[in-house]
């Protein structure tokens, strides 16, 4: 039988998971809550991580490792940054203790890109990272993780050379609810990454990237002039935002970088349409999966 070794939490804004793990990685329990950041701010971080430890009979000896807006300056205990680039091994030497707990809890940095001409930052998503390229690859490659703020990474040889973020899910949120294009797209049908009018828009934009606010506009005119449906324009302007950011991401890399897609259902099967469409070779590593074997990983590291 599987023997408990570490707890893992990934402790995001709005999110909360957390995995009993084996040295190997089995997961003995598992718990899950709307208890981000935002909520643990009130209720107290340790407070709220005991009651999930107590739910599931954690071992009072078993060491806690956290990613996440945990380490965040108005979360736990900051955790701060490690400027890239730099290897994913130094976010393990990165790792912050929690003062005054029972047991050992430890927080990991984020990755800040301190170039004034491009500054960034990234916390959580170093440990997905960590779990899609533990298996010691090397060559370069681009790390898409989609999202609210979608990250591109160019990881080369395990170490992070530099990295973007895209507020494309953001934005889409923004366009489609608080613009004239909010017409357009009210009462659209689910699709996927297949839908005809996702595809062409990718192709489109990619191809006319400077054309985006005009290829936004023609969601409401073709409409008025040709009957586009709600679905249709709805597809066509996530088409135009994910295409748009794909362009962007390969602005700052070579096209052949072969890339692996870090995502998972209806948003990460998008994601994958887009870059069948655009014919970009890609593999693809569930997102729950890579958080959980980047904590394991760091954990083992950090505990061997």
């Amino acid at each position: 039988m599987s023997e408990p070794a570490f707890i893992a939490v990934d402790w995001g804004t709005t999110s909360f998971r957390l995995w009993l793990l084996s040295r190997s990685g089995a997961v003995l329990a598992e718990r899950r809550s709307a208890e981000g950041m935002t909520t643990a701010m009130r209720m107290g971080f340790a407070d709220v991580l005991q009651a999930h430890l107590d739910a599931i009979g954690a071992p009072l000896d078993s060491p806690v490792l956290v990613c996440g807006m945990a380490g965040a300056r108005q979360g736990w205990v900051e955790a701060g940054y490690i400027d890239v680039p730099a290897s994913l091994s130094a976010v393990l030497d990165g790792a912050v203790r929690v003062p005054g707990q029972a047991r050992d809890v430890r927080i990991l940095p984020g990755l800040a890109q301190r170039d004034k001409g491009a500054p960034d930052v990234m916390r959580g998503e170093e440990t997905q990272l960590l779990g899609a390229l533990s298996s010691g690859e090397g060559g370069e490659k681009l790390v898409c993780m989609p999202g609210t703020h979608s990250k591109w990474v160019t990881v080369k040889d395990g170490g992070v050379t530099n990295f973007a973020t895209f507020m494309t899910g953001e934005l889409f949120e923004a366009i489609s609810k608080q613009t004239i294009l909010s017409h357009a797209v009210a009462d659209a049908d689910t699709f996927t990454g297949a839908h005809e009018a996702f595809t062409a828009a990718v192709r489109d934009i990619y191809a006319h990237p400077e054309l985006a606010t005009n290829r936004l506009f023609t969601l409401r005119s073709g409409q008025l002039l040709h009957g586009l449906t709600a679905t249709d324009a709805r597809a066509r302007l996530s088409g135009i935002m994910i295409g748009l950011e794909i362009a962007g991401a390969h602005s700052q890399a070579k096209r052949e970088t072969p890339v692996v897609l870090i995502g998972s259902g209806a948003l990460g099967a998008l994601y994958e349409g887009a870059f069948t469409a655009l014919e970009i070779n890609y593999t693809v590593i569930d997102a729950d999966e890579a958080v959980r074997r980047g904590l394991l990983a760091a954990a083992n590291a950090i505990w061997p």
